[in-house]
């Protein structure tokens, strides 16, 4: 579908990037714009040979909407140490909603096994390894 729809409205867009460049002044604001894009080209087409990868960037964004919205909070962090530490559960948090796992049921259960389990097991209680373990089966 990439092939059939996209890469000619791509190939199109290209086409008219470098013909609207070509009109303005070396200067101007738009051309600037232009020049970024058409720099970032092979970047920016990727997703036509690639299926693996979003058309669009909204998921980046809404990721990067949670850092901006963070930033308020981090100030009250208390210290560095602090901050280091809140930056650390964010990237276990984050992860875990890479790996397709409810961060809050991650972390509630970790929390609640973390206390009688091996250090040298803590390993399996990264998102990556992580299974939810039903209170029967843990039993």
């Amino acid at each position: 579908m990439r092939q059939e729809r996209s890469r000619p409205l791509i190939t199109e867009l290209h086409a008219w990037l470098r013909e609207q460049r070509d009109k303005l002044s070396r200067n101007n604001e738009t051309t600037k714009a232009i020049n970024y894009c058409l720099s970032r080209w092979d970047a920016f087409t990727r997703f036509l040979d690639d299926g693996r990868l979003c058309m669009s960037n909204n998921a980046a964004e809404r990721e990067l909407r949670a850092v901006a919205v963070g930033r308020r909070n981090w100030t009250f962090a208390g210290s560095d140490e602090g901050g280091r530490r809140a930056a650390a559960i964010y990237t276990l948090i984050a992860t875990a909603k890479l790996s397709d796992i409810d961060p809050q049921a991650w972390l509630a259960d970790v929390l609640a096994r973390l206390p009688d389990y091996p250090a040298k097991r803590i390993h399996e209680l990264l998102p990556w390894n992580w299974r939810l373990q039903s209170i029967a089966h843990a039993a």
